[in-house]
């Protein structure tokens, strides 16, 4: 009876020993996950504009190195916010990813704008496509010649914006706070275009914008860059000067450059591809890699100059960073920028 006893025992543990080990040998790899699974890429604005168009161009490339297929969705409203909370609270699988208006979300939430169910450095990062180089344009019948022209002129220079709260808007006035300049913003117009319409016909004397928008009109003549807003300067405005220059000749450098930090910061969230928090971080780790190498690859790259888009690509550890930067700002930093979000200056 014991022997029988004895063996049945051998014969369980040797049940268990073996099933673990098989579980082990059958563990899945994140890489084994997403061959051949589909992976949902939310894209928060209708098709056919550039957030749209970048997404387009990853999508092949994202495949080629996930192994995984790739489906772009279109889920546009409230700005963007209705996308990116969709892809805020996706479930936590890693099958959901999407590209986000980084600038807009993080203002959205700074204020509380109402749609806003996200937390912008909560997201599972996976990479920036594109910082958001922001730049002053002016016409070149304007007058002005320099940033310091604008500074010095004393009639309100007129630079047009979008709607309260918009980008072109918060910009105009957040640089108007640090430099104490005369101008007036004339906001209401419906889109970038239609500034940029209006400073064509000489209704506006400047705006603020992404370069990419003003890349056009200064090959064509019609436009001048006075000053740009990144720190360490950028190879597309090599010979304009940063408005970090300026900042530090006022009469409070240190609070200018604290005010101008956290609005490079804005524009250095750009358009990056995020998946939810919660994700398992293999899964997070596999897509992370697949992004990089897609956008690292030579043919991409190619079809990305070829469609006359700029890339930046920032990996997610420092996407993360960023975000927290643009997020985490001090009381008085965050009262400014919420006012002017809210169009209260």
């Amino acid at each position: 009876m014991r022997r029988h006893i004895l063996k049945a025992l051998a014969i369980g543990m040797l049940a268990t020993v073996s099933g673990g080990i098989s579980s082990v040998a059958q563990a899945e790899t994140a890489a084994e996950f997403y061959s051949g699974k589909n992976i949902k890429f939310i894209v928060p604005y209708k098709p056919g504009g550039g957030y749209d168009e970048y997404a387009r161009l990853i999508e092949p490339y994202l495949e080629k190195h996930s192994g995984a297929r790739v489906d772009i969705v279109n889920i546009s409203g409230s700005g963007g916010m209705k996308g990116a909370s969709e892809i805020f609270n996706a479930p936590t699988d890693g099958l959901t990813i999407g590209i986000i208006n980084g600038a807009a979300m993080v203002t959205s939430e700074l204020a509380e704008i109402e749609g806003a169910a996200y937390k912008v450095a909560e997201y599972n990062f996976l990479g920036r496509v594109v910082a958001d180089h922001r730049v002053l344009a002016v016409s070149t019948k304007s007058g002005l010649e320099t940033y310091a022209d604008m500074l010095a002129s004393d009639k309100p220079v007129l630079l047009g914006a979008t709607g309260l709260g918009g980008s072109t808007y918060v910009d105009a006035v957040i640089l108007a706070e640090v430099m104490g300049n005369n101008q007036k913003v004339i906001h209401g117009f419906t889109g970038s275009s239609e500034v940029r319409q209006a400073l064509l016909r000489g209704d506006i004397h400047g705006m603020w914008g992404s370069w990419g928008s003003a890349r056009k009109g200064v090959k064509s003549g019609d436009f001048r860059i006075l000053v740009h807003g990144d720190r360490n300067g950028n190879p597309n405005t090599a010979d304009v000067p940063t408005v970090f220059e300026f900042g530090q000749k006022t009469g409070n450098p240190d609070h200018a450059d604290e005010v101008l930090g956290a609005w490079e910061a804005l524009s250095l969230v750009g358009r990056p591809v995020a998946a939810p928090p919660g994700v398992p971080e293999d899964r997070i780790a596999y897509l992370q890699t697949a992004f990089e190498n897609a956008m690292k690859d030579p043919e991409f790259l190619e079809k990305a100059n070829q469609a006359g888009r700029d890339l930046s690509f920032l990996d997610g550890a420092g996407m993360k960073a960023i975000a927290k930067s643009a997020t985490e700002l001090s009381p008085d930093i965050k009262a400014l920028f919420v006012a002017a979000i809210r169009g209260e200056l």
